[in-house]
């Protein structure tokens, strides 16, 4: 480690002093602010886990993700961390094109988006999409339950977590063939929610890298990491992402998060008699359903169906049908 400093530090230091000064504040380039109080200014060829890449114009240089701050877009607008809304216009969820970090960085920054969530019959796991509360969940984590409480693990200023038990949570809607159901938190005053952004696309590959967080048998806040095996793995007709991540009993409607913090997939179940072979609803599943809700809107008559069937028309005339 020793020789890799002494070769790194001169080069990030001549970088953040003669690049600047010969590139100015250029609009038009990517800005990267290293964790040494320096910038690089240039156009970001490429990303991975561990490194970016940036064109500086004269020479292309690889810069470690752990040695950067923050990074600025071309158009001089931060980066996307926050995310942009995707489909209604009402805001139900958000994407993000969001830097590459480490999975105990993700964790501590995304992991209290993801909450317990309990029934009279056992827990699972959810995650939290927006500031109107909404958590994604498996429909089968409720099936056939109305009484439901969600369980927020609220990060104290000295870093610790405490328990925040909210009760009269509220089933929107329910896709018992996706195994997906939507719920709503009720808002707590003077309280913040904290949310999670979905994958802007589903460009994951075989090998990359992914983790969960969720409860398994009620170990609360439990972070598993793995990588995906297949991103297409069929069952009964639906495509599932197969992951080394380890799933059990009580990861049940939590996150899958690939190396940005952004959700690729729900995890819902596991094969049993194996090991690391955890499976997870791909996002664009996730997509749909929240896009289209309304179809599978809750009917609290008939909480056993996530479907609301509307009254067949009377008949005005009572004689014989044709």
């Amino acid at each position: 480690m020793g020789t890799e400093h002494s070769m790194m530090r001169p080069t990030t230091r001549w970088l953040g002093v003669a690049f600047v000064g010969l590139m100015g504040t250029s609009l038009l380039a990517d800005t990267i602010q290293l964790k040494s109080g320096h910038k690089v200014q240039g156009e970001i060829l490429k990303e991975t886990e561990r490194e970016v890449f940036i064109d500086i114009g004269v020479d292309v240089v690889r810069i470690p993700v752990d040695r950067i701050l923050s990074r600025e877009a071309g158009d001089g607008a931060a980066a996307d961390t926050k995310g942009t809304t995707d489909g209604n216009s009402d805001e139900v969820f958000r994407t993000a094109n969001l830097p590459f970090k480490s999975v105990k960085e993700l964790a501590e920054e995304y992991g209290e988006g993801v909450v317990m969530v309990e029934t009279p019959s056992g827990l699972g796991s959810g995650f939290i999409i927006n500031d109107r509360g909404y958590c994604v969940t498996n429909y089968h984590v409720i099936e056939k339950e109305t009484r439901l409480a969600v369980v927020i693990f609220d990060k104290t200023d000295a870093g610790d977590f405490v328990k925040r038990r909210i009760t009269e949570v509220k089933i929107l809607a329910m896709n018992p063939y996706f195994d997906l159901a939507l719920l709503q938190i009720p808002p707590v005053e003077g309280f913040k929610l904290t949310t999670v952004a979905l994958a802007p696309d589903t460009n994951q590959k075989e090998g990359d890298t992914v983790f969960a967080i969720g409860n398994p048998l009620g170990l609360d806040r439990s972070v598993s990491q793995g990588i995906i095996s297949t991103r297409a793995r069929n069952f009964d007709g639906i495509t599932y992402i197969q992951t080394t991540a380890e799933i059990n009993p009580g990861n049940s409607g939590g996150p899958l998060f690939n190396s940005r913090g952004e959700v690729i997939g729900v995890t819902n179940m596991k094969l049993e008699g194996g090991e690391g072979l955890g499976f997870a609803i791909p996002i664009s599943y996730v997509k749909h359903f929240l896009r289209n809700r309304d179809a599978f809107a809750f009917d609290e008559k008939n909480p056993n169906a996530g479907f609301r069937y509307l009254d067949p028309p009377r008949r005005r005339k009572m004689e014989n049908a044709p």
